[in-house]
């Protein structure tokens, strides 16, 4: 059931691409926003702005306050140590607890079946807190992992923690979009340059930007937990997404070619399927876009 009322709504990250967007959708919706990062990235005028470092306990507790919330967003949880921290800190602090996940959570699925919620229980995942989550290199290395144990914390016995995992596809779209992944074709379509795929390339599930930035919002009202994908219809190729910009770039010529071993394919081209099931979103009432159908205005 969404909840009508204004509410108290706290970001936690959220400062740039979709995570500005949501935040962008909470105000027009009247919630009072408030904004925790660490001072990097201010927030819009609007919002109240706590800077505290999420990986200090102490300093968390100490900027929050007496602060309560209906509703955490958090846009920056990467590992099961930020997550055992946020689950101790907001107990008891908030009603509802919305962490953005990741497809990447299935990283060992390979199904040509868009793959359902149930492939990854949180309950099953083991967690290891002493593994080098601090470092940088080991936490990028480890993405999908480090993803699948905070949802893992979240989702294990306790107080009560009401909390849903979004796991989201993959993001396109926005003139911000500072990954410079659709950049990447766009380049070697101007140029002829050919692009490196695997031998087999396998399609993926997408999202636009806004459509997450929605889905987040939408998700924030409701009273559902645990895992929930969250993707357009349509799974994509590359030759799909090449298409689609070669069309906006007619001097331009798409040209694959077989990624060398130990080479990495380029951004958006898969050895393994990467698709994911929408249909838990679905039945709980989001209607989803349709790729396809987005996909050459975001192009263009």
């Amino acid at each position: 059931m969404a909840m009508e009322k204004a509410r108290d709504v706290l970001v936690i990250g959220g400062s740039r691409y979709f995570g500005k967007r949501l935040i962008a959708r909470l105000l027009a919706a009247g919630d009072r926003v408030t904004v925790l990062n660490r001072g990097s990235s201010p927030p819009p005028a609007e919002v109240v702005h706590l800077t505290a470092d999420r990986d200090d306990e102490d300093a968390l507790r100490a900027a929050l306050g007496p602060r309560t919330f209906d509703v955490v967003v958090d846009q920056v949880c990467y590992t099961p140590r930020q997550a055992a921290i946020a689950r101790r800190v907001f107990t008891g602090r908030t009603g509802r607890y919305v962490m953005t996940s990741t497809v990447e959570v299935y990283e060992d699925e390979d199904s040509s079946a868009p793959v359902s919620e149930a492939a990854v229980d949180p309950l099953a995942v083991t967690v290891d807190l002493e593994l080098p989550w601090d470092e940088p290199e080991f936490r990028d290395a480890h993405y999908g992992e480090g993803k699948r144990q905070a949802e893992a914390v979240f989702a294990a016995a306790g107080p009560e923690f009401p909390y849903t995992a979004v796991r989201v596809a993959h993001v396109l779209g926005g003139a911000d979009d500072f990954t410079g992944r659709l950049a990447h074709y766009a380049d070697r379509i101007r140029t002829g340059e050919p692009i490196a795929v695997p031998a087999t390339n396998h399609p993926a599930t997408y999202i636009h930007v806004d459509e997450i930035a929605g889905f987040l919002f939408w998700t924030a009202g409701q009273d559902f937990t645990g895992p929930v994908n969250a993707a357009s219809h349509d799974p994509l190729t590359t030759q799909d997404l090449c298409e689609a910009l070669a069309a906006q770039l007619p001097s331009g010529k798409v040209a694959f070619r077989t990624a060398e071993e130990g080479e990495i394919p380029s951004p958006f081209s898969f050895a393994r399927s990467y698709g994911m099931d929408n249909s838990r979103a679905t039945r709980l009432g989001y209607t989803f876009t349709r790729a396809r159908e987005w996909l050459p205005e975001l192009v263009r």
